[in-house]
């Protein structure tokens, strides 16, 4: 964290258990993002009554690169936020949850940013039912008609643009997935739909 810890309590004397709770916590989230900046967690009491007792609340600001995430624990109609100690545990139960949710985002959000690579088809063998497609760094890698997606192989020319995903084959790299991008691929759903 580049911002020590800060805790504060409103409405209640300071604890130093509920401080160390705090401080495992927040070293516990440190392991669901490991770019966290600072946290801010504040303790106060909601509720005094007699028949009802204190009640507490806590507030938890994370700042991560790009994004402020805040829990604001109300106590609600529930009494087990008459331990500030539990109220502590459900706020950072449910940071966890919110970490752990962007950083999913965020991984879903890398695969979508990683583009798949572009070639043109530069030999075909419609017999066969293979070709080749030049990649954009100059070498040619094999494709079956069976990767051609949505039974394109046939229409398929030399020169077409084409989508594609490359793995490693017994002879070397082939295209696993390959697609055909641009006008004849819009031209290729519309006649596909007729």
């Amino acid at each position: 964290m580049l911002i020590p810890l800060q805790i504060t309590f409103h409405g209640t004397r300071a604890s130093a258990s509920v401080e160390e709770k705090i401080r495992k916590a927040t070293q516990k989230l440190e392991r669901f993002h490991d770019g966290i900046i600072s946290v801010r967690t504040a303790v106060s009491v909601v509720q005094r009554g007699q028949l009802s007792g204190d009640q507490y609340r806590v507030r938890l600001d994370v700042s991560i690169p790009g994004k402020e995430l805040v829990v604001n624990r109300e106590p609600g109609d529930s009494t087990t936020h008459r331990d500030p100690l539990v109220a502590v545990r459900d706020a950072f139960t449910a940071m966890e949850r919110m970490l752990r949710g962007y950083a999913e985002e965020r991984r879903r959000d890398v695969k979508h940013d990683i583009a798949t690579p572009h070639g043109r088809v530069v030999k075909l063998f419609r017999d066969g039912g293979y070709g080749f497609i030049e990649t954009p760094d100059g070498h040619e890698t094999y494709f079956h008609e069976n990767s051609v997606l949505n039974d394109a192989f046939k229409r398929l020319k030399v020169g077409m643009e084409v989508r594609y995903v490359e793995e490693e084959g017994e002879k070397g790299p082939q295209a696993s997935t390959v697609e055909i991008v641009g006008t004849e691929a819009r031209h290729d759903e519309r006649t596909h739909l007729l």
